[in-house]
C-alpha cells in the first residue's frame, strides 16, 4: 500500500489528477486508465521501497511510464517544472542564507569599487568621465563573478572576465579621448552591452551553448529590467524619506545619500536584483509576460499611426537629428519588447492572435526602420560621416536584418509552415551581432575618428 511522505505532498491527489489528464484524452477508456494507474502505482511502491520520498517517486514513475504510454509522458512533461520546484523547495530554504551572504559579498565589491577611483583621489565633481567611462565595469564584471559562484564554473570563467574587463578597462582609460568626444559618449553607451553578454555567457551556465539556456538568459533579462525599476523606485522614496527624517532633527545627510548611499546603493542593487530574479522568477514569470501583452497592442498602434503620419505629411525623408534619435529608440524598446515576447511564449502553443499581433508590431517597425535608414542616408550623402552617424547606421541596419528575421519566421509559424523552434534559433543567434556591433563602437570607432 502507499503511503505519503512526511512532506506536504499529496500522492493521492497527484495520481488523481495524473488519472483526469489521461481520461481526457478521447482513445482512453476507464479500462485502460485503471491498467496505467496500476503500472504507475507498481513503479511507485518500487522506488518508494527503494528509499524515494513519495513526490520523488511519483515525479520518476510518470517519467517511466511516459516509455510505456505517450499520454502519461505528457503529463509529466506538462507537470513535471511544478512538481520538481515542490521536490527542491526544502533544498532552496536551507541554501538560501547560503546565496544571500554570497550575494551580499558580491554587492558590497561592486558598492566599494564604485568609492575606489575617490580613495585614489579622483573627486567626482572634478573628474566625471572617470566614473561615467567606468560605471558599467564597476558593477557588471561583479554580476558575472556572482553567477560564476552560482554555477560552479572552472576558473576558465574567472580568466574570461578578467580580460575582457582588461581590454575595456584599458579602452575606456587608457585611449587619448579628445575633450569633447563623440566616440567616448557612444563607447559609454555600448559597453554596458558588451559586459551584460558576459553576465549571460555565466549566467546561462555552459558557455552560452545551447539555445534553451540563451532563451532562459533572455527571460532573465526582461525580468531584471522589471525588478530592478521596481527595486530603483523603491529606493528613491527610501532615500528620500531618509534625507527628510534626519533634516527634522537637525543633520544634513544630502551630500552623504548623493555620493556614497545613491551610487553604492545602486552598484549594488545590480548584483542584488539578479539574485532575486533568480531566486524568484517564477512569480516574476507572471508578470511580465503580462506587460508584454499590454504594451505589444499599444507599441503596435503607435508605430501605424506615426508611420501613417510621416507617409501623409510628405516627412518620411526629411527627418532632424532628434526625430532620428527617438525613432532608434522607440525600435529598441520595440526590439526588446519582441526579444521577451518570443522568450516568454510557450514553445508547444499554436500559433494564435496574439502571434499575429507580434507580426505586425514587427512589419510597422521594419517600415519606419527602412524610413529611418532612407533618412539617415541622405544626412551623411549631404553632411558627411560622423561617429553619431556611423554608430547609428551600423544599428539600423543591423535592426532591419534583426527585425527582418522575426517577420519571416513569425510568418512561416502563422501559416503553419514551421513550428516554434526557427524563431527561438534566430533570436538566440542574434544576440552575439548585437553585443559585436557594440563591441565594435567601443573598440574600433574611437581609433578610426581620433577619439573624437
Amino acid at each position: 500500500m502507499i503511503s505519503n511522505s512526511p512532506n506536504l505532498f499529496d500522492l493521492e491527489q497527484s495520481i488523481t489528477q495524473w488519472r483526469q489528464f489521461v481520461l481526457r484524452r478521447s482513445a482512453i477508456v476507464s479500462d485502460d486508465a485503471d491498467e496505467l494507474e496500476s503500472h504507475l502505482r507498481d513503479q511507485i511502491d518500487a522506488f518508494m521501497a527503494q528509499g524515494l520520498h513519495a513526490d520523488e517517486a511519483f515525479l520518476i514513475a510518470t517519467k517511466r511510464i511516459g516509455n510505456l504510454e505517450a499520454v502519461s509522458h505528457e503529463f509529466a512533461e506538462v507537470h513535471t517544472g511544478r512538481l520538481w520546484q515542490n521536490l527542491v523547495f526544502n533544498q532552496q530554504e536551507a541554501s538560501w542564507s547560503k546565496d544571500v551572504l554570497i550575494a551580499l559579498g558580491f554587492a558590497v565589491v561592486a558598492a566599494l569599487l564604485f568609492q575606489l577611483p575617490r580613495l585614489l583621489g579622483f573627486n567626482p565633481e572634478q573628474h566625471e568621465w572617470v566614473y561615467a567611462r567606468n560605471i558599467s565595469l564597476f558593477c557588471l564584471p561583479v554580476l558575472a563573478g556572482y553567477w560564476v559562484v552560482k554555477r560552479q564554473l572552472d576558473s576558465r570563467a574567472w580568466w574570461l572576465i578578467v580580460a575582457t574587463v582588461g581590454v575595456f578597462a584599458i579602452a575606456m582609460n587608457a585611449f587619448p579621448w579628445q575633450r569633447i568626444s563623440d566616440t567616448g559618449d557612444l563607447a559609454v553607451l555600448h559597453l554596458p552591452i558588451v559586459l551584460w553578454f558576459l553576465v549571460g555567457v555565466m549566467y546561462t551556465g555552459n558557455w552560452w551553448q545551447t539555445d534553451a539556456r540563451r532563451m532562459d538568459f533572455i527571460r532573465f533579462s526582461g525580468e531584471y529590467a522589471i525588478y530592478f525599476v521596481l527595486i530603483a523606485l523603491g529606493g528613491g522614496v527610501l532615500t528620500a524619506l531618509t534625507i527628510g527624517l534626519f533634516a527634522f532633527i537637525g543633520f544634513d545627510i544630502e551630500f552623504f545619500a548623493q555620493q556614497w548611499l545613491i551610487p553604492s546603493g545602486a552598484m549594488g542593487a545590480v548584483v542584488i536584483v539578479g539574485w532575486l530574479v533568480d531566486m524568484k522568477k517564477g512569480a516574476v514569470e507572471n508578470m511580465a509576460p503580462v506587460l508584454a501583452r499590454i504594451f505589444t497592442p499599444l507599441f503596435t498602434l503607435l508605430l501605424i499611426s506615426f508611420l501613417a503620419v510621416l507617409l501623409v505629411s510628405g516627412r518620411a525623408f526629411d527627418m532632424q537629428r532628434d526625430v532620428l534619435i527617438g525613432l532608434d529608440a522607440m525600435l529598441i524598446i520595440v526590439l526588446g519588447l519582441v526579444l521577451y515576447s518570443v522568450s516568454s511564449r510557450e514553445p508547444s502553443a499554436p500559433a494564435g492572435l496574439f502571434d499575429t499581433l507580434q507580426l505586425l508590431l514587427v512589419l510597422s517597425a521594419l517600415s519606419i526602420n527602412l524610413v529611418a535608414l532612407s533618412a539617415m542616408s541622405d544626412r551623411i550623402f549631404a553632411m558627411g560621416i560622423t561617429p553619431n552617424r556611423l554608430a547609428a547606421l551600423g544599428e539600423n541596419c543591423i535592426l532591419l536584418i534583426s527585425l527582418s528575421g522575426y517577420a519571416w519566421y513569425y510568418f512561416g509559424l502563422i501559416r503553419g509552415a514551421h513550428g516554434f523552434a526557427p524563431l527561438e534559433r534566430w533570436q538566440t543567434r542574434m544576440v552575439p551581432v548585437y553585443v559585436a556591433w557594440a563591441a565594435v563602437v567601443v573598440l574600433v570607432l574611437p581609433i578610426v575618428f581620433s577619439f573624437g
